[in-house]
């Protein structure tokens, strides 16, 4: 089995976050998956500021997701984000969001992130050094 990297963060939903029939509104869910990588980032040392100095930028460029529950306003949520190795030149991430309170799975997600040139954006095919170095050190290449 491969090796992965998890991190868990917990979020309370605020009410700008509920549309008109209470729940949140599903595109802030990817807000929420947001919230995971940024957690998981500073957690593991690849956060968006080490890639930035790197002079590489990794947009998504896939996010797949699957509604199970509702969130309403105040619930606690438990965002749980794990990195999944890849030899590609990429990043990709799977997500659960769960009720805090319940323990009900809510959405399943995953994204995938590419690496960019942060100067003129070009598409890089290999992985950059940095992150090779990164990959090493939680023993996932």
């Amino acid at each position: 089995m491969q090796k992965t990297l998890k991190h868990a963060t917990e979020i309370i939903v605020k009410f700008s976050e509920v549309d008109s029939l209470g729940i949140v509104w599903h595109g802030h869910y990817v807000r929420y998956f947001e919230d995971g990588r940024e957690a998981f980032g500073k957690a593991f040392g690849i956060d968006y500021l080490t890639v930035y100095n790197n002079e590489y930028v990794t947009p998504i460029v896939s996010i797949d997701c699957k509604y199970k529950q509702v969130l309403r306003y105040g619930d606690s949520v438990i965002i749980e984000t794990e990195y999944i190795p890849s030899e590609a030149a990429r990043l990709n991430f799977n997500y659960r969001l769960l009720n805090a309170a319940t323990g009900e799975v809510v959405v399943t997600a995953s994204t995938v992130q590419v690496f960019l040139s942060r100067d003129n954006f070009v598409l890089q095919l290999t992985n950059p050094p940095f992150f090779e170095e990164w990959k090493k050190k939680h023993s996932l290449a």
